[in-house]
C-alpha cells in the first residue's frame, strides 16, 4: 500500500502528479478511458470516482488528469483513497504497450534515439508527471505518443515536440521528422 509523499502541480492545469514513497509499477502504464482501465484495479478505481479522463503511472508516480467540471480541491481527497489502497505491480508492461513498441528492427537510429530519450528527454517529462513512448520509426518519420500530464498539455505538442525534433535532427539524422499521436 503506497503512501503519498507529495502532490505536485504539472504544467498541464488539468493534471496532478502524486509522488509515492513506494513504487506501484515496474513499467509505465497509461489509460485514456475507463474502458481501457477495466482490467487494472488502480486505474479502474480512479476512473470510477468520475471526472478522471486519464491515468498514468510508473515507479513512484501517478498522474491523474481531470475534466473541467470539477475543481482539484474537491477531487484530490477522493483520489487519495484508491491510491493509498493500491497494490504494487511488478510485472512487465501490459500487452497493449508491448505491441506499440517498435521491434529491435534493423534501423540503427532507433537505439540511438531511445538512448537520447532515456538520458535527456524522459527524465524531464517524468518530472512533470508524463512520459514519452516511441510508437514507430518509418523512414525519416518518428512517431511518438505522450502519456500522463504530457498527453493533453499544449506545451508538449508545441515547444517540447519541437525541442525533441531539434535534438534528434542534430544528433541522429538531420532529415528526421517527429510527430505526436
Amino acid at each position: 500500500m503506497p503512501k503519498i509523499s507529495d502532490i505536485q502541480e504539472t504544467p498541464n492545469p488539468n493534471a496532478v502528479k502524486f509522488v509515492l514513497k513506494e513504487p506501484v509499477s515496474s513499467a509505465p502504464r497509461s489509460f485514456q478511458s475507463a474502458e481501457e482501465a477495466a482490467q487494472d484495479p488502480l486505474a479502474k478505481a480512479l476512473f470510477d470516482l468520475g471526472h478522471v479522463v486519464s491515468v498514468f503511472y510508473m515507479d513512484r508516480m501517478i498522474t491523474v488528469e481531470k475534466d473541467d467540471e470539477i475543481d482539484w480541491d474537491e477531487l484530490l481527497p477522493k483520489l487519495a483513497e484508491p491510491i493509498r489502497a493500491a497494490a504494487s505491480i511488478n510485472e512487465g508492461p501490459p500487452p497493449s504497450m508491448v505491441e506499440k513498441q517498435p521491434g529491435n528492427g534493423d534501423d540503427p537510429r532507433l537505439q540511438q534515439i531511445n538512448q537520447i530519450l532515456d538520458e535527456r528527454i524522459r527524465p524531464a517529462l517524468v518530472g512533470d508527471g508524463g512520459w514519452l513512448e516511441v510508437v514507430a520509426l518509418d523512414g525519416n518519420t518518428l512517431t511518438v505518443h505522450y502519456q500522463g500530464a504530457c498527453g493533453s498539455c499544449p506545451a508538449s505538442i508545441s515547444g517540447t515536440l519541437m525541442a525533441i525534433e531539434s535534438i534528434l535532427q542534430r544528433e541522429v539524422d538531420p532529415d528526421l521528422e517527429v510527430i505526436a499521436i
